[in-house]
């Protein structure tokens, strides 16, 4: 590996860090969030922390995930091993997740939410789930 593929790597990593960071913070707002009442002080802290935390974190943290992936896969001659076919699928499932996120955040933004703080303690345990799939796989490659 040269030294630029070893930076490139280092910024996936951190990049992913940071999105997944977002990933299990956010719907955790949104679990507090849902317990306010709408247009109150409190949420419209929580609407601000929220707009900060995708737009200013997560957003661009997953534009780096998106752009340096492939490169190393590329990179490292994984694009036909069947494990990385795998946690592709599931990185498409946190994109789909994050995607539903940015959604309920605007949502929030417009005192339109209608899903409960216990639908939202739920959702968030499945970034969770897919995090840990998807390290076991880069970290195994299994087959």
């Amino acid at each position: 590996m040269s030294s630029v593929d070893s930076w490139i790597k280092a910024l996936h990593i951190l990049a992913v860090i940071a999105w997944m960071a977002g990933m299990l913070y956010l719907p955790r707002l949104f679990v507090y969030h849902a317990g306010v009442a709408p247009k109150s002080e409190a949420s419209e802290l929580f609407k601000t922390m929220e707009r900060r935390l995708l737009r200013g974190i997560m957003n661009p943290a997953l534009i780096v995930v998106i752009l340096t992936g492939p490169w190393l896969a590329w990179r490292e001659g994984f694009v036909s091993a069947p494990w990385l076919h795998i946690k592709i699928a599931l990185v498409l499932g946190l994109l789909a997740l994050h995607g539903f996120f940015a959604r309920q955040r605007r949502a929030f933004a417009e005192d339109r939410n209608t899903r409960s703080a216990s639908f939202y303690r739920l959702i968030n345990e499945a970034p969770t789930v897919l995090m840990i799939l998807i390290v076991l796989l880069a970290v195994l490659k299994p087959f």
